[in-house]
C-alpha cells in the first residue's frame, strides 16, 4: 500500500522553513548521501540488468529446452536432462534472438549473419518435439553440432561391419558422409542399410531430415557424436543453381518411455510396406548357391543341388542361383558352356517343384557386349562434366554403372529382366550391390540428386515388380520397397565383426531403421577361406548349428552350405528347426508381417520393447523378441552347452516345460543348452 504524504511533490508548502547556512559539521553528511545516492543508483542499475537477464533467460526458454549462446538441453517431465547438443560452428549473439509464440529464433552468431530457430511442437500429450534449423547464409561453411551420448544407451543409424547393441563407439573421427557403403570391402564405412535416426533408452529419438547433406563423426573421449551439414570436399551437391550453403535441420522428441517415442517416430517419419511377401518365402528356406560353389556353378551342379534338397526331406520356397551363370558381367544370356540346355534345366527344376531367382547387379563390365550400347545409348552414371560415362571398379572388375535416375535406363534394365521371366519362368531376383561406393566421388546422373544414397533408393525400387520374392541387401528410405532386406554377407566366425555375433544386433538395428523383412544372410555364413574358423572349406560345424538355431527363429531361413556336408546329426538337426520354424516360428511372423503394413513396428523386437524401464534390458545383445510374446535366447560361443538368460518380468514358460511366474527380472545363470537345443520361453 502507498501512504500519501501532505506536500508531496507538487503539493502545497504551508510551513515554510527559513534556510540555514551548513555548518562544517554538516559536511561529512552530505558526502554520506552523495556516496548513498551513488549506491542507490548503483542497486537499481544492476536490479535492471537482473530483471533484464530474468526476461532474456525466460525468453531463451521453451517448454522443457532450454537455450544458451553454445547450444541447449532438453528435460524430460521430471525435470531430468535426457538430451544435450552443443554448437560447434559458431556462437549464437543471444541479442539477435526473439520468441514468438513457440517459435525461437535468432538472425546471427557473434561474427556473421544465419537463420537458426527452434519450434516447439507437441502432436500428442505425451511426446514433446522440438524442429531445429540453423542455415548458413554465406557458401561452403559446414554446419555442425555435437551430441552428448553419456546420459543414455543409444540406437539406430546404420549397420556396421562391427555391429553392437546399443551402439558403441570407439576412438574418434572426423565428421564424415553418411552414406551407403559395402561394408563387406569397405569395414569401416557406414552399410548398406541406413537411415538417419537414432533413438535412446532415455524416450528421446533424433531424425536428421533428408534434405540434408548430412555428415557423421564421433568421439568417445568426449562422448559425443558430431552431426554436420555440408557440401564443400563432400559428395553431397546443392540443388541446381542454389549456392552451397549448408543446413543442418532435425527434430528431437522426447515421450514417456523408449517403445512409445519409437513407435511415434516411425508412424511419423517412415514409409511402411504396401504388402507382406509371399507367405512362402517366411515358411520354408531358401537355398541358394553361393557359398557352396561360388562362381564355379553350372547345370549339372545345381540340378544335383535341388535333387539332394527332396533327397534329404527338406522344403524350398526357391533356389536362388547366384554368380556367375552368365560368361560376362553385364549380360542376361546363360553362358552355354556352363548351362548348355538353361530352359530345359528350368523345365526339370519347375516340374520337381522348385522355383527359381538369379543374381542380378548393376553393373556392366567393358568386355560386355551391352557395353558399348549402353555408352551410346547414355544408359551409365557420367563423370561431373556429364560428358562421358564414368568407369567404376567393383568385387568383379571394372565397367559401368547404370544410372537409375535416367527413365531409359531403368527401362532397359527393366526389359533384360522381364526377357528372362519370360523365357525361363525365373521368379525373382536377388538384388546385389546399390551402394555409394561404387559410384565415383565426383558424379553426374540424368536426374540430378543432392544426396548420393538417393542412387541406393532407385536402384531398390527396381525390385518392386519382383516383390514378393525378391532380396535386397542396400536400402535407403527403401522400407515401402515391400521385400526381404539382406544386410550384407557374413563371414563363417564366432565374433561381432560380419560374424553370428552380429546377427542379432544387425537386425534388431534395422528393425529400428523401419526395415521388418528380414534375410539374416546363409546359414554358417559364406565359407570363404580367409574368413573361415578351423582349416575347412567348410564352416566349422558347431558354429553352423548354432547359426541355424538362430535362423530358425528369424522371419526367413537362408541355407546354401547344406546340412548334408557335415553328417547325419546335423541333417537331423535342420530338419528339426526348419520344421519349428515352419509351425512355431512363421505363424507368429506373418501375423506381425501384417501388422507392419499399418504400424510399421518391428518383428523382431528388443527386449526393452517389454521392459521400457530396465536398466539391463538396454544392454542386452544376445536375446530378441519375436512380437512380445516369443522371447529367443541363443547360444553364441564356441564351447558352450550354457549360458545366461535374463527373463523380464512376466509369466514366461521354457522351451524344456519349466514356468516362471516372476514380479521382477529374473537372471538364470548358466542355463543348460545343449548342441542340438535353442532357449526360448513363451509367454504364457
Amino acid at each position: 500500500m502507498y501512504q500519501v504524504v501532505p506536500g508531496g511533490a507538487g503539493g502545497t508548502i504551508t510551513d515554510v522553513i527559513p534556510k540555514q547556512k551548513h555548518s562544517k559539521d554538516t559536511r561529512p553528511l552530505v558526502g554520506a548521501g552523495v556516496i548513498g545516492l551513488v549506491l542507490v543508483i548503483a542497486a537499481v542499475t544492476a536490479w535492471c540488468y537482473y530483471i533484464a537477464s530474468l526476461r532474456k533467460a525466460e525468453l531463451l526458454k521453451t517448454q522443457m529446452l532450454d537455450l544458451n549462446k553454445d547450444g541447449y538441453i532438453i528435460r524430460n517431465q521430471g525435470g531430468s536432462i535426457v538430451f544435450r547438443m552443443d554448437f560447434r560452428s559458431g556462437t549464437l549473439d543471444l541479442d539477435s534472438c526473439t520468441k514468438e509464440g513457440e517459435l525461437l529464433s535468432c538472425g546471427s552468431t557473434t561474427d556473421r549473419k544465419l537463420n537458426f530457430f527452434i519450434e516447439t511442437v507437441r502432436p500428442k500429450d505425451t511426446v514433446q518435439c522440438y524442429r531445429v534449423r540453423w542455415e548458413e547464409l554465406v557458401p561452403d561453411i559446414p554446419v555442425e553440432h555435437a551430441m552428448t551420448y553419456k546420459f543414455a544407451h543409444w540406437y539406430g543409424g546404420a549397420v556396421s561391419a562391427i555391429q553392437h547393441w546399443p551402439i558403441s563407439i570407439s576412438g574418434q573421427h572426423a565428421p564424415k558422409p553418411f552414406v551407403t557403403s559395402d561394408i563387406y570391402s569397405n569395414r569401416n564405412e557406414f552399410g548398406g542399410i541406413l537411415e538417419s535416426y537414432w533413438l535412446s533408452s532415455n524416450a528421446t529419438a533424433i531424425k536428421i531430415n533428408n534434405s540434408v547433406p548430412f555428415h557423421l563423426g564421433w568421439n568417445d573421449t568426449e562422448k559425443t557424436m558430431y552431426f554436420q551439414a555440408r557440401y564443400n570436399d563432400s559428395p553431397f551437391k546443392p540443388n541446381p543453381g542454389e549456392a552451397p550453403c549448408a543446413e543442418l535441420s532435425y527434430r528431437v522428441c522426447v515421450g514417456l518411455d523408449v517403445t512409445s517415442i519409437h513407435k511415434y517416430m516411425t508412424r511419423r517419419y517412415f514409409n511402411k510396406p504396401n504388402k507382406v511377401p509371399a507367405k512362402v518365402m517366411f515358411r520354408h528356406p531358401i537355398w541358394s548357391t553361393w557359398a557352396l560353389h561360388k562362381t564355379d556353378i553350372d547345370q549339372e551342379k545345381l540340378l544335383t543341388y535341388a535333387a539332394n534338397i527332396r533327397k534329404h526331406g527338406f522344403n524350398c520356397s526357391h533356389l536362388e542361383l547366384d554368380d556367375r551363370y552368365t560368361s560376362r558381367y553385364g549380360e542376361f544370356e546363360f553362358d552355354v558352356l556352363k548351362f548348355p540346355n538353361a530352359s530345359a534345366m528350368f523345365q526339370k527344376l519347375k516340374s520337381n517343384g522348385f522355383l527359381v531367382s538369379l543374381w542380378i547387379h548393376p553393373f556392366v563390365n567393358y568386355d560386355s557386349e551391352n557395353f558399348h550400347s549402353c555408352v551410346d545409348r547414355g544408359l551409365f552414371v557420367r563423370e561431373p562434366t556429364g560428358r562421358l560415362p564414368a568407369l567404376v571398379r567393383w568385387w568383379n572388375g571394372i565397367g559401368g554403372i547404370l544410372d537409375f535416375t535416367n527413365p531409359e535406363a531403368r527401362d532397359w534394365f527393366s526389359y533384360q529382366l522381364r526377357s528372362l521371366r519370360s523365357r525361363y519362368g525365373v521368379s525373382s531376383f536377388k538384388f546385389d550391390a546399390g551402394e555409394t561406393n561404387y559410384l565415383p566421388w565426383k558424379f553426374s546422373t540424368r536426374t540430378p540428386i543432392r544426396d548420393p544414397s538417393f542412387f541406393t533408393r532407385r536402384y531398390t525400387e527396381m525390385a518392386i515388380p519382383y516383390n514378393d520374392r525378391a532380396e535386397l541387401r542396400s536400402g535407403y528410405q527403401s522400407q515401402n520397397i515391400s521385400c526381404f532386406f539382406r544386410p550384407t554377407d557374413r563371414d563363417s566366425v564366432w565374433g561381432y565383426e560380419l560374424g553370428l555375433k552380429s546377427l542379432i544386433p544387425t537386425v534388431l538395428t534395422i528393425s529400428i531403421l523401419g526395415y521388418q523383412f528380414i534375410l539374416p544372410d546363409m546359414i554358417g555364413g559364406n565359407a570363404y577361406l580367409n574368413r573361415t574358423d578351423g582349416n575347412r572349406a567348410l564352416p566349422d560345424r558347431e558354429l553352423y548349428i548354432r547359426w541355424l538355431e538362430l535362423s530358425a527363429f528369424m522371419p526367413s531361413m537362408q541355407f546354401s552350405v547344406p546340412p548334408w556336408e557335415y553328417d547325419n546329426e546335423v541333417v537331423e538337426i535342420a530338419r528339426k528347426y526348419t520344421a519349428l520354424h515352419e509351425s512355431i516360428v512363421a505363424p507368429r511372423v506373418l501375423e506381425l508381417a501384417g501388422e507392419v503394413l499399418d504400424t510399421g513396428d518391428p518383428i523382431i523386437r528388443p527386449l526393452w520393447w517389454i521392459a521400457t524401464g530396465d536398466e539391463t534390458a538396454y544392454k542386452i545383445d544376445s536375446q530378441f523378441l519375436i512380437g512380445d510374446d516369443l522371447m529367443v535366447a541363443p547360444v553364441l560361443e564356441p564351447g558352450k552347452q550354457e549360458r545366461d538368460i535374463y527373463l523380464p518380468a512376466g509369466r514366461w514358460r521354457s522351451y524344456k516345460g519349466e514356468r516362471f511366474d516372476i514380479k521382477e527380472p529374473l537372471h538364470l545363470t548358466d542355463y543348460p543348452v545343449d548342441l542340438d537345443e535353442i532357449a526360448y520361453f513363451l509367454w504364457v
